[in-house]
């Protein structure tokens, strides 16, 4: 039986408020952390992600999705295989259909998670119960930030009931973090990972932080007062 392969859908560059560059992010997912498919999902653009795939054509075995954390008004909202930026500011459910529109996919990221920190588009959080009432295609119930266990429990329970694809995610901001949660899917492939996510034949799974990670984590948090965890 072949081994499923690994994704991680939602992390940062430097082209919103990650440390890594694109490139960086690449190389270091595709020689340290085992995975298959990665998507750049920065803050409201799409330019480290379509840095991310330029870079990753030159590799055999890593495919980059291009996406976009976007900042509706109602929360953060992660849409995977773009064609053109989501402009940020407009309602969740308008942000969805705009996703939809390019044929992508909109999934509810960290939904229950809160913070009274502000970013230039506003006070950040995920779309809470939103993420039932809304066509999402997953739901993120994994999400590697360290202190987010009450957060993922939450989107766990909501998903028992909804039975969405569920989507384990590092929300990496460090390259430590890249990869310390994922998505498994049969395949290998960003096509296969697509359809595994429409079929709801996705598992969501975590790793433990090195020691060293979790310090790495906190010095990026004390220099980027003026964005919050997303």
């Amino acid at each position: 039986m072949v081994a499923p392969g690994r994704a991680d859908l939602h992390m940062h560059t430097n082209a919103s408020d990650g440390w890594p560059t694109p490139q960086e992010l690449v190389d270091h997912a595709a020689r340290r952390a085992s995975l298959n498919v990665i998507a750049v999902t920065d803050h409201d653009t799409i330019e480290g992600a379509l840095r991310a795939r330029e870079h990753a054509s030159k590799r055999a075995r890593l495919h980059v999705i291009v996406g976009e954390e976007v900042s509706s008004r109602d929360g953060h909202i992660v849409a995977l295989f773009l064609e053109r930026r989501i402009r940020p500011g407009m309602s969740a459910a308008a942000t969805v259909h705009a996703i939809h529109d390019q044929g992508g996919l909109a999934i509810a990221v960290h939904p229950f998670w809160r913070t009274e920190r502000v970013a230039r588009s506003g006070r950040v959080h995920g779309v809470g119960w939103l993420a039932a009432e809304l066509d999402f295609d997953g739901i993120e119930v994994e999400n590697a930030t360290p202190g987010f266990y009450v957060f993922n429990q939450l989107a766990h329970r909501l998903n028992l009931g909804l039975g969405a694809a569920e989507l384990g995610s590092s929300d990496a901001h460090i390259l430590d973090a890249v990869g310390r949660a994922y998505t498994e899917f049969p395949g290998r492939t960003p096509e296969a990972l697509r359809l595994s996510i429409e079929s709801g034949t996705t598992a969501a799974r975590r790793q433990r932080y090195r020691a060293v990670g979790l310090m790495r984590y906190a010095a990026w948090g004390l220099n980027h007062q003026r964005y919050a965890v997303g």
